[in-house]
């Protein structure tokens, strides 16, 4: 009785039409009478009931027509596999191309969004056109827009799943509460933002608030009790160095504001602890950093108005002389769409590429930013002043740099022990067997 291992993923055996799947499958084939009964064996025992075939009446001349078949499938694929490296390296290069164009667009968005957001602001803030002295209001009216958002698109996404891609936010009062504290320095963060922008100008924007990474070794030291390498604190030197030869150009030159700067170094130290609120309250949304942007803007929603009451722009807005101008409420709602777009690119950025690769990407785009803002402003600025922004970039570079190498070597040390106690424990548990009878 003849027996033939049947090593391919499929394979026709006379009429049947049955496909193996990638297992190995053993095929005995055995003569009764006329008939040729056929049997697979499978490795698999799931298959056995599968590939069981009933006695089936076949000819020489089909057997030799099926075994002509599979050796004209053999040829072709042959002759596919022979030719397709040039194929396989076009489409290896146009699935490449794909991913480059992507990641290309997402940075572009990144910058498109974040650019302009700064300059809508410094407009709304600031401008002569307006003259609307309520930061406040503006800032209340982004987190409007962003609370709206947030809600639309949650019910878009579960009537239109296909279509649109946004979780479910659900609101619970409690979790509200919980997430006050964070609220409470969000507020801080976005409203000394707008100041900061308000006094100062676009080009000096970025220097004015470069002490977000000086603040947040310190928090993490006071709050986390984290110490921070020596080479991360030179980092931090540098920046420090950069800033302050910043602002004595800056006042150099003339434009030099020192309350801009006073709001500049508190939006860094809230931008610093907004980081370490929001890791903390993170598991209370369940990791959602939408649900959390939700309940971050409904807050800030309500802690707005005592404020704006406090300050007096509520007479301000009531005697604003554009307040009934389309054009004002366009650019109102254009700041407020920016200023929800820049959390999902955010998001999006560090997912395509990496959190080192968008800490790159926020400090070159600083860099365009500054240019930009030199450019459309026509301002003039000395040699030094764009030294201190070239040091202040160079601190915030080497310190995302060395941070990446510490956090690299401590996920190797992490793994090295676990697999150490991985091998101990395995160890005990061979001296617990009992001995092989």
């Amino acid at each position: 009785m003849p027996r033939h291992d049947c090593v391919t993923p499929s394979m026709e055996c006379a009429s049947l039409r049955l496909t193996l799947h990638r297992r190995h499958t053993t095929c005995s084939t055995q003569h009764v009478g006329t008939q040729r009964a056929t049997r697979f064996d499978c490795a698999h025992p799931q298959d056995r009931n599968i590939f069981v075939a009933k006695p089936k009446i076949v000819n020489e001349s089909a057997l030799g027509l099926t075994v002509g078949m599979w050796s004209e499938r053999q040829r072709t694929t042959a002759q596919y596999r022979s030719f397709p490296s040039s194929y396989k390296h076009r489409v290896n290069m146009e699935s490449l191309f794909s991913k480059y164009v992507k990641i290309a667009s997402v940075v572009a968005a990144y910058w498109t969004i974040s650019i302009s957001m700064v300059f809508v602001n410094k407009y709304l803030l600031s401008s002569e056109d307006l003259k609307l002295d309520a930061p406040l209001f503006v800032t209340w009216f982004q987190c409007g827009v962003t609370v709206i958002l947030c809600v639309l698109l949650s019910v878009a996404g579960q009537l239109f799943p296909d279509y649109v891609s946004f979780p479910a936010l659900k609101f619970d009062p409690k979790v509200m509460r919980d997430t006050l504290p964070l609220s409470i320095v969000f507020v801080c963060m976005i409203t000394f933002n707008n100041l900061c922008l308000k006094y100062i100008g676009v080009a000096f924007y970025f220097v004015g608030r470069s002490l977000t990474t000086v603040f947040n070794v310190i928090f993490t030291y006071l709050l986390l009790q984290q110490t921070t390498s020596a080479r991360a604190l030179l980092c931090c030197g540098i920046i420090i160095a950069g800033f302050f030869l910043g602002v004595n150009q800056e006042g150099a030159s003339g434009s030099l504001s020192i309350i801009g700067v006073a709001f500049g170094v508190m939006a860094s130290a809230s931008v610093a602890l907004n980081a370490i609120f929001t890791k903390k309250i993170l598991p209370l949304v369940d990791n959602n950093v939408w649900r959390l942007t939700l309940y971050n803007n409904i807050n800030a929603s309500f802690l707005f108005l005592p404020l704006m009451a406090i300050f007096g722009e509520v007479k301000t807005i009531y005697e604003f002389p554009l307040l009934s101008s389309v054009t004002f409420w366009n650019w109102m709602i254009i700041s407020g769409v920016f200023g929800f777009a820049i959390g999902y690119v955010t998001g999006l950025q560090i997912q395509v590429t990496s959190p080192l690769t968008h800490n790159i990407s926020g400090t070159a785009k600083a860099c365009a930013q500054t240019v930009l803002a030199c450019i459309y402003f026509r301002e003039e600025k000395t040699s030094l002043w764009w030294l201190s922004n070239l040091v202040v970039l160079a601190g915030s570079g080497s310190y995302t740099e060395v941070k990446r190498r510490e956090m690299k070597q401590q996920h190797r040390q992490d793994v090295a022990a676990a697999e150490k106690q991985e091998e101990i424990l395995d160890a005990m548990e061979e001296k617990k067997a009992p001995p092989p009878v």
